[in-house]
C-alpha cells in the first residue's frame, strides 16, 4: 500500500486559529510526500548492460623464434684516394656524393713534369738499343776476324764484353722508362672501387704529396653493394644458435649460408634480408658480446654506411607456436596475463609466459590451450567473472569501416 494512502490528516482544533491551521496542513502534506518518495520499491531500478569487448580466437602458426640486436651498417671495401706522384692538381672530375665505377678518372695531377721525364727516359731507352745493336754487330764479326787473325783475342773478349754492357744498359734504360711512364699514368688519380664518393678534401691548384708513408689524402670511396651490418649478440643468444647449429636444425639457403633480416630506424617488419657472414673469434669479456657480421644486397643504395640497424637472428628451429596481439596482453604488477572468453559469456583469467615478437604478435609460451578465444579490445572495461558482450574481430572490423563511409 502507498504511504501516501496510509497517512490521515489531523483533525481540525476548535481553539487554534485559522491560519495556524493551514501552516501545518501544508507541513503534514509536504511530509507526506518525501515519505511516500522513499517508500518505492528498489527493484523498479535499472542495470547496466554488460559491456562489449572484441574476442579473436588465438593464432596457431609455424613460425621461427628470432633475437633482434641493435647494430650498425659498415661498407664492405673503404679507401682512401691518395696520388702517387706529387705535382699541382689541374683538375677535378667529379660530383661530391657521386657514383663512380672503379678506373673513373677522380684528380688530375699536371703532367707536364712527368711528361718531359717520360720523353727523356724513352730517348735514352733508344739510345740505348742504338748502343746495343752496334754492339751485337761486332760481336758477331768477331769470329771470322780471330780466325783470319785480324784481331787478337783480347779485343775479340772486349767486343763480346761491349755487347753484354750494351745489353745491361738498354734493360737499365727500359726499367726506367717503365718507371716514367707508370709515373706519368699516375698523374690521372683514378678510383681504385666501384662506389660513391666523398667530397674532393683539395681542388684545384694545391700541391699535393706522392711520398710513400706521407701521400695527401685527396677523398674516400665506399662500395655500396653489398654491405655489412655489426652486430653485438649476448652470450645467451649466442648458446641458443650454436647449439642449433650443431644439431643442423638452424634453417639455412641453397649454399648452406644462415639468413637473416634488417630493418633500418624508419622502417618496420625487417624487410631486408640477408645472410651471416661471420662471427668474431672470441666473446667481449667487458661486455658479455661477440660481434656477428652479416652481409645485405643494397642494389638502391637505400643502406648508407654507419646507420643505426635492427637485426633479426634465427634462435629456434621452425615448430608450431600460439601467438596473440599485443594489446590484448595486460600486466598484473610482475604477472602478464590474458582475459578468454568463457562459454556463459564471461572473462577468466589467465597468467602466460611471453616469447618474442612475431609480426606485430606475441608468442605464448605457456598458460593457453590453443583453442581459447581472446578479448583483445575493451581488457580495460572488464575484469575476471563479468559478464560481458562480445563481438569477433572480424565483425568489429567492418562495423569501423561502415562507419568511416
Amino acid at each position: 500500500m502507498n504511504c501516501l494512502q496510509e497517512w490521515k490528516p489531523p483533525l481540525k482544533p476548535q481553539r487554534i486559529g485559522d491560519e495556524i491551521m493551514k501552516l501545518l496542513f501544508h507541513i503534514s502534506v509536504l511530509g507526506a510526500a518525501l515519505l511516500a518518495t522513499g517508500c518505492r520499491p528498489a527493484s523498479n531500478a535499472t542495470q547496466p548492460p554488460p559491456p562489449a569487448v572484441t574476442v579473436a580466437p588465438v593464432e596457431q602458426r609455424e613460425i621461427v623464434e628470432w633475437g633482434e640486436f641493435t647494430g650498425r651498417s659498415a661498407a664492405v671495401d673503404s679507401v682512401e684516394v691518395r696520388p702517387r706522384v706529387s705535382g699541382y692538381i689541374q683538375e677535378v672530375r667529379f660530383q661530391s656524393g657521386q657514383l663512380v665505377r672503379k678506373g673513373d678518372v677522380l684528380f688530375v695531377i699536371d703532367p707536364r713534369w712527368h711528361q718531359a721525364t717520360f720523353d727523356q727516359r724513352q730517348a735514352e731507352e733508344a739510345q740505348a738499343q742504338a748502343h746495343l745493336d752496334n754492339a751485337r754487330r761486332e760481336a758477331e764479326r768477331t769470329s771470322q776476324l780471330l780466325a783470319n787473325n785480324a784481331i787478337s783475342v783480347e779485343e775479340a773478349d772486349a767486343r763480346r764484353s761491349r755487347q753484354l754492357e750494351a745489353k745491361a744498359a738498354l734493360a737499365a734504360a727500359q726499367a726506367a722508362l717503365d718507371f716514367a711512364r707508370l709515373d706519368l699514368e699516375y698523374t690521372l688519380v683514378r678510383s681504385p672501387i666501384a662506389g660513391r664518393v666523398s667530397r674532393a678534401l683539395l681542388t684545384e691548384g694545391n700541391y699535393v704529396s706522392g711520398i710513400a708513408g706521407a701521400a695527401t689524402v685527396l677523398t674516400t670511396v665506399v662500395s655500396v653493394d653489398p654491405v655489412y651490418v655489426y652486430a653485438d649478440i649476448d652470450e645467451n643468444s649466442l648458446l641458443q644458435f650454436n647449439a642449433l647449429a650443431l644439431a643442423r636444425k638452424l634453417g639455412t639457403d641453397e649454399h648452406g649460408r644462415v639468413p637473416v633480416a634488417m630493418e633500418l630506424a624508419d622502417e618496420t617488419n625487417f624487410p631486408h634480408e640477408g645472410i651471416i657472414e661471420s662471427f668474431n673469434n672470441q666473446l667481449d669479456p667487458g661486455t658479455g658480446t661477440i660481434l656477428l657480421r652479416a652481409t645485405f644486397p643494397n642494389a638502391d643504395g637505400r643502406i648508407v654506411p654507419g646507420l643505426f640497424t635492427r637485426i633479426r637472428v634465427p634462435l629456434s628451429k621452425r615448430h608450431v607456436a600460439l601467438l596473440v596481439a599485443e594489446r590484448a596482453i595486460g600486466t598484473d604488477q610482475a604477472q602478464k596475463y590474458v582475459l578468454t572468453l568463457t562459454s556463459t559469456n564471461t572473462v577468466a583469467y589467465h597468467a602466460v609466459e611471453l616469447g618474442p615478437a612475431i609480426e606485430g604478435k606475441r608468442v605464448i609460451r605457456s598458460g593457453l590451450q590453443g583453442n581459447e578465444e581472446i578479448v583483445v579490445n575493451g581488457l580495460q572495461r572488464v575484469r575476471p567473472g563479468m559478464p560481458v558482450a562480445p563481438q569477433p574481430e572480424l565483425a568489429a572490423g567492418e562495423a569501423r569501416r561502415f562507419a568511416q563511409r
